[in-house]
């Protein structure tokens, strides 16, 4: 069976208590504390949010935008790629939390929604067990699938457990690469939370930070496991990785278009060699995200939960 690498149809949910989450600061070092009421911040978000949605719309990417619950009090909600994941043969994945607030994001009722809206859903596997042992994945923030090679990518954290990946791949019959990738704080080399901030994998591109892969023999690994399978390699530095260049995805817009979706940070933070590159086989789509990424230390691509599902 051929996989698809790219979709254009995405899951996006619109915040409601938006604002800097304490107990996902403890290892994601991207968020700021930014001296703003909350109320404040969610404005700013929502903003940002709305512009975000209405350029993928623009440019023809069918989004799917949900409204976060008041009364769930999720300040991450807006990055709903952490706990689900949609795949072409009918599988909903749904992924255990490193931080306990987040796992009240987890919702049903989108199922429901999305089979209302033409898209078939042919069973649910359920990883959240594990959060009563201490064990996490989170979703395609841990996990980056290349669907073509039937391979799947993950940094481990304390967000990414080896073990679990590993059951993740069985079960979907893809080949691991495991490795550990680091980012400088206060002098020392701490892991990255997410794959998915130091790494993109698009149909014939990888955009990557290969300096955070202090291992030289997991660096050759990945770096040989993506020449072998075609992909021309972006690498960007730590500080671009850190104005996340690397945290960007591609999607299909109108009539089969590649686009590459980004944030205005990380579009500002590519030189015009990186820029050529991608653009020889995508057009950039960026918007300024500043208090979302800021606040949240996610961006663009941690947004948007991709769509594979077969509809009816």
């Amino acid at each position: 069976m051929c996989f698809m690498q790219i979709t254009n149809t995405i899951l996006m949910v619109r915040p409601v208590n938006f604002r800097m989450n304490e107990q996902t600061a403890v290892n994601n070092y991207f968020q700021e504390d930014l001296d703003l009421r909350n109320s404040v911040i969610n404005q700013r978000a929502q903003e940002e949010f709305d512009a975000f949605v209405g350029k993928l719309r623009e440019a023809g990417v069918e989004v799917i935008v949900v409204d976060d619950r008041v009364e769930t009090d999720t300040p991450d909600s807006i990055f709903p790629n952490n706990w689900v994941s949609f795949h072409e043969n009918g599988t909903v994945v749904i992924y255990p939390m490193y931080a306990e607030n987040r796992r009240k994001e987890r919702r049903m009722d989108i199922f429901d929604l999305l089979e209302e809206k033409g898209f078939v859903i042919e069973q649910i596997i359920d990883y959240t067990s594990a959060e009563k042992e201490g064990i996490f994945l989170e979703a395609t923030g841990s996990i980056l699938m290349d669907r073509t090679h039937q391979k799947a990518y993950c940094a481990l954290s304390d967000r990414a457990d080896e073990g679990l990946f590993i059951e993740f791949c069985e079960d979907f019959n893809v080949a691991p690469v495991i490795f550990t990738a680091y980012q400088s704080v206060d002098g020392k080399r701490l892991p990255i939370y997410h794959t998915n901030v130091m790494m993109c994998l698009a149909e014939d591109l990888a955009v990557i930070c290969l300096d955070s892969i202090d291992n030289k023999k997991e660096r050759q690994s990945v770096v040989s496991h993506l020449k072998k399978d075609g992909f021309d390699i972006v690498e960007i530095s730590e500080a671009q990785m850190h104005s996340f260049a690397g945290n960007m995805l591609q999607v299909l817009g109108r009539d089969g278009e590649r686009l590459m979706v980004m944030s205005a940070s990380a579009r500002k933070s590519l030189n015009p060699e990186q820029i050529a590159c991608i653009e020889r086989t995508s057009r950039i789509i960026s918007s300024p995200i500043d208090t979302i990424e800021a606040c949240g230390g996610g961006s663009a691509r941690c947004m948007m939960a991709e769509v594979f599902l077969p509809r009816k």
